[in-house]
């Protein structure tokens, strides 16, 4: 391969990569903007996702996994235990430890903004995408997970 030509490749990658970002986060504000997320700040999104996700889970350790020291974590948890989104309780193993989880009220929340989401994008792909176009980006999809999949 020609080192011209070897260059023309590695130029359509990055044009891509930096086509593909752009619309990757304009799609992720579009999904943002159908479930109103109230008040929450990304820190504070990230932990309630996280105590989803993995369950449980102490100030400290959520900190830790967050980046973040443990009285930052504090201020993160505050706002979201006075909503009524998390819970403090007792670690049954360990009394001397508090677990934070997810309230019901806040699953529930969690769930209809995911149902939000997956009806905006649902009815936007029927209304914009032919069947063909729709076929065509199931197979742009598989590419994408290749990329990001190990």
């Amino acid at each position: 391969m020609s080192t011209a030509s070897r260059d023309s490749e590695i130029a359509r990658a990055s044009a891509l990569a930096t086509e593909i970002r752009a619309l990757v986060g304009k799609l992720k504000r579009r999904l943002r903007e159908q479930a109103t997320p109230g008040d929450l700040t990304p820190s504070q999104v990230s932990v309630l996702l996280r105590l989803e996700r993995e369950g449980p889970a102490t100030t400290s350790s959520l900190a830790r996994l967050e980046g973040m020291r443990p009285q930052s974590m504090g201020a993160v948890i505050a706002p979201l235990e006075a909503a009524g989104l998390v819970i403090a309780a007792p670690d049954p193993t360990d009394g001397r430890q508090t677990l934070l989880s997810l309230t019901d009220a806040c699953r529930k929340w969690i769930d209809e903004g995911r149902a939000a989401r997956q009806d905006w994008l649902t009815r936007r792909l029927q209304a914009r995408l032919s069947p063909q176009e729709q076929n065509q980006l199931t197979e742009a999809v598989e590419l994408l997970r290749r990329l990001v999949d190990d």
